[in-house]
């Protein structure tokens, strides 16, 4: 058995008599309406979370005092997070007490952290809620942070990754997934939720879902029954460098993750990041921008103790000195806070003028619109496919439930619905296209799409060293994999085909179903080799989803994305290393378009006919605009 002492973590905290367990029928109390308060900032509260290594080194008054003094001389700070637990280290409650009504008296609210880790350096080690000891300890963790606080949050690993003996005898036969979930369902309500309530009724605990969403049901997360029974969730927004992080996620995530998890109960309460795995400081400006740009009420920056490390010279990225969205030398230059000049030293002062100067720009955001791709409960394939699509440029709203009578866009994720094809039928009979990628076809195989659309995928892959569109080969620098889908001529059309050696297969593909289209889309084996399509590739697959959903899109390379809102505005970003030229277009004639942050007009260059099967639907108005590297606009049309 797995055998952990917990004698001495008993002893830190404080007695509170638990009671009998209610039943899990009668404990979910679901998500509570949370209005933003009133903060140092326009459209959004930031807060910082402090670990509880941090909190313990807060028991020396001289260190908490100077560290708040350079971190509160260089941003401002509505919220701290306090954490009670993190690696079996416990704050007690008179210690943790003291600390609370430190920031309290400086006017910052305090809402408590718990980070369930027996050691989080050793792969993460959660704790094991079917072993009694780690169980009774994890409750009275919650019970003492609630003792303490009327919101407490649940940093990223309230999961289990344990293969004890306990776990592998009550597994049984069921499917680690199987058991995972029916396990933290259980934990979720009887050792955290009800405890909490039960010593203070006005606690609102909160669970703050992590970055990596696709693989959350084998370790036991569940974005079906959390956002229900716990009072809101939190996002964990940060996507760090792409490239060396071993995550390697990209960057439109920061987005992306957080517009879903909204979209689960509309109860999300804030965005998360960090300044882990940034070469320049840009990375860092940009995870918080995008996760605003999702319309985010608060911004969490872990932690208090990165708050504190110093600029460098080497974070300035070779691309300053432009004017960019992030100006390292405008952030470096000395700052008045409380009457007093403040040389910028810590990444606080690049937090706090970030976020000072993103509140102009979220104050005339709308709600954000996108291309509805449906992920269902649970689920998983193509896993993150819809960030790289983001990164080409398609604004992405994915969503927990199918979009009735819109155009939606299908990864192999949907698949896992097994009315998937009624629904797919009932929405291209019902007047609406439909797009599906290559990984969907697959997953859908043997399953009935055969009956409805005569497309086959096969085992059998081409190296495309061009693509053809418009009569063009439009040849790429490195070959891209992707699979040889088979179709019958005349029943169905390639729009853009992969090339070699004078043969092409279907990139983009059009299959004409009652009165409307399904669009199949044909995913690279390598994802990011989505970046390396042509411009006028990229430019064609924009314009074809985008315009269903939006009357904005823009003709222009890879790692530029847009943002699209419901009151005329829009965003859009590049991250690019150098200056880039797109056009955008605004499907209506005589528009007029203001750059809202320089307060200037863009002048139109030209009207373009639209077309499509149905013949000419109108014309559109095209700007042309250079972006800055690393850099957005903000426009209203």
């Amino acid at each position: 058995m797995k055998k952990t002492l917990f004698g001495v973590m008993a002893m830190a905290l404080l007695a509170v008599s638990c009671g009998q367990q209610p039943s899990t029928a009668d404990s979910a109390y679901g998500p509570v309406r949370h209005e933003r308060v009133p903060g140092k900032y326009h459209n959004y509260n930031v807060a910082i979370y402090t670990r509880a290594y941090e909190v313990q080194k807060m028991l020396d008054p001289q260190w908490l005092d100077s560290t708040w003094n350079v971190i509160s001389s260089q941003m401002k700070v509505d919220k701290i997070y306090l954490e009670t637990h993190r690696d079996k280290l416990i704050i007690p409650y008179d210690d943790m007490k003291r600390v609370k009504e430190f920031f309290e008296s400086k006017g910052v609210r305090t809402a408590g952290g718990i980070t369930y880790t027996i050691s989080e350096p050793n792969s993460f080690e959660t704790y094991c809620y079917q072993d009694p000891e780690e169980r009774k300890a994890a409750q009275e963790i919650i019970e003492l942070t609630a003792s303490l606080f009327d919101e407490v949050v649940l940093d990223d690993f309230f999961f289990i990754d344990c293969k004890c003996e306990y776990c592998l005898e009550a597994k049984g036969d069921r499917s680690w997934e199987e058991y995972r979930l029916d396990l933290m369902h259980d934990a979720a309500i009887n050792v955290v939720i009800d405890p909490a309530r039960k010593v203070n009724p006005n606690c609102e605990v909160v669970i703050k879902y992590p970055n990596w969403y696709d693989h959350f049901a084998a370790l036991g997360f569940d974005l079906d029954f959390g956002p229900k029974h716990f009072a809101g969730v939190y996002t964990g927004t940060e996507t760090r460098d792409r490239v060396t992080s071993n995550q390697h996620l990209q960057p439109y995530l920061s987005y992306n993750v957080w517009r879903y998890y909204d979209n689960l109960q509309h109860s999300n309460r804030g965005g998360w990041v960090d300044t882990g795995g940034m070469r320049y400081i840009d990375r860092y400006s940009e995870q918080i921008w995008m996760t605003m740009f999702a319309k985010s009420p608060e911004m969490t920056l872990f932690d208090y103790r990165q708050m504190l490390n110093p600029i460098r010279p080497s974070h300035r990225a070779p691309w300053q000195g432009q004017g960019t969205s992030f100006d390292f030398d405008e952030m470096m230059k000395p700052v008045n806070y409380n009457g007093k000049e403040v040389t910028p030293s810590t990444v606080a002062r690049a937090a706090g003028f970030t976020l000072e100067k993103l509140d102009r720009t979220i104050g005339f955001l709308g709600n954000p619109v996108g291309i509805k791709s449906y992920k269902p409960f649970p689920s998983s394939g193509e896993e993150f496919l819809q960030n790289y699509l983001g990164q080409i440029g398609l604004p992405i709203e994915m969503v927990p439930e199918y979009p009735e009578n819109e155009f939606v866009l299908l990864t192999e994720q949907a698949s896992f619905d097994k009315d998937i094809l009624k629904k797919i039928d009932a929405t291209l009979r019902g007047g609406h296209d439909v797009m599906i990628t290559s990984g969907f076809l697959r997953a859908m195989q043997g399953r009935g799409i055969e009956n409805m659309f005569e497309l086959k995928y096969t085992d059998r892959k081409t190296l495309a060293t061009g693509f053809m569109t418009g009569g063009q080969i439009l040849p790429v620098e490195n070959p891209i994999l992707m699979q040889q889908i088979m179709y019958q001529t005349n029943d169905s059309w390639e729009m853009i085909s992969g090339m070699n050696s004078g043969l092409g297969w279907p990139l983009l593909h059009r299959y004409l179903y009652s009165e409307n289209n399904l669009y199949l889309l044909v995913i690279p084996d390598n994802f990011a080799d989505l970046y390396n399509l042509p411009v006028p590739v990229l430019n064609q697959i924009r314009a074809l989803a985008t315009g269903k959903v939006s009357p904005v899109t823009f003709e222009g390379a890879a790692d530029i994305c847009l943002y699209v809102y419901d009151n005329n505005t829009f965003i859009i970003q590049s991250l690019r290393d150098e200056a880039s030229d797109v056009r955008i277009s605004v499907a209506a004639e005589n528009v007029t378009l203001t750059d809202l942050l320089e307060g200037s007009t863009v002048e139109a260059s030209r009207g373009v006919a639209q077309n499509n099967r149905r013949g000419n639907q109108g014309r559109s108005s095209s700007f042309n605009v250079t972006l800055k590297p690393h850099s957005y606009k903000v426009f209203r049309f």
